[in-house]
């Protein structure tokens, strides 16, 4: 009875400390490719078939994403603003939003699910079936050749993916309000051009390129330590996705916090 009390007292600080150290063996594994970033320029044919893989396979649901994410926020916000007169503010406030804050976390959140959950699942395989092993008995060094590229196509990837939700969402957005909610065209546009700031879609840019980096470091650094055959590869698999998406609006709270500081 009394080892059993203990364990349960002891088992969160058990898990606290390895949780401590897997984060710290995370950032050692990162400060490691650093200084083979350089290099990753002498492999540009595979960055650019990276960026292919990685950001248009995201192109559908990514514009998918978008188009309904825009209609919905324009309802909705329609639905806030009717009740104090206020609808010619819904076009700034859609475009605020969407390039602050839903343009960049929803389309980070499409790539997760769709490209660093296949990217930890490419490495995973890779690892349990001992071909990165090959690669390093070959004399190439397996981090430079597979991990690099795959980061540095996602910080190419995503902003782009932002920029075209942004498009797409707040073309949709303005298509329902001026079409079916009855909202004057010109008032809208007229409205979105006196208040919108170019800093809006810049703060997005920023905050996607710096999403990528920590999506593809997690989901790249999960599934190259996978172990366990190929239970461990969905296992993997799993962990990218969720560790990715949390690290997405810790970061993402961090940031804009950041942003309100700067006034930017």
């Amino acid at each position: 009875m009394v080892e059993r009390l203990l364990g349960y007292i002891g088992r969160p600080f058990v898990r606290f400390y390895d949780t401590i150290e897997n984060f710290g063996q995370f950032v050692l594994f990162q400060l490691q490719l650093f200084k083979l970033y350089p290099h990753v320029f002498k492999r540009s044919k595979t960055v650019l078939t990276q960026i292919e893989v990685i950001g248009m396979g995201c192109m559908g649901v990514v514009t998918l994403t978008a188009l309904f994410t825009g209609m919905v926020l324009a309802i909705q916000l329609y639905n806030g603003f009717h009740q104090f007169g206020a609808e010619n503010f819904i076009g700034y406030t859609v475009f605020f939003s969407i390039a602050r804050e839903l343009g960049p976390v929803f389309a980070s959140l499409m790539l997760i699910s769709r490209s660093i959950s296949a990217m930890a699942a490419e490495l995973g395989t890779m690892r349990v079936s001992e071909q990165i092993d090959a690669i390093d008995i070959l004399g190439v060094n397996s981090k430079e050749y597979l991990i690099t590229p795959r980061i540095i196509a996602t910080v190419i990837s995503l902003p782009l993916l932002v920029i075209w939700f942004d498009f797409i969402a707040i073309g949709s957005a303005y298509m329902i309000s001026t079409n079916v909610l009855g909202i004057n065209p010109i008032t809208y546009q007229e409205t979105l051009m006196r208040l919108g700031e170019m800093d809006d879609i810049l703060t997005g840019i920023v905050k996607a390129a710096v999403f990528g980096f920590i999506v593809s470091s997690i989901g790249s650094y999960i599934g190259y330590h996978t172990t366990g055959g190929a239970r461990g590869v969905g296992q993997s698999t799993i962990y990218a996705v969720v560790y990715s998406a949390v690290a997405i609006f810790v970061t993402n709270y961090f940031l804009s916090s950041l942003f309100l500081y700067l006034d930017w």
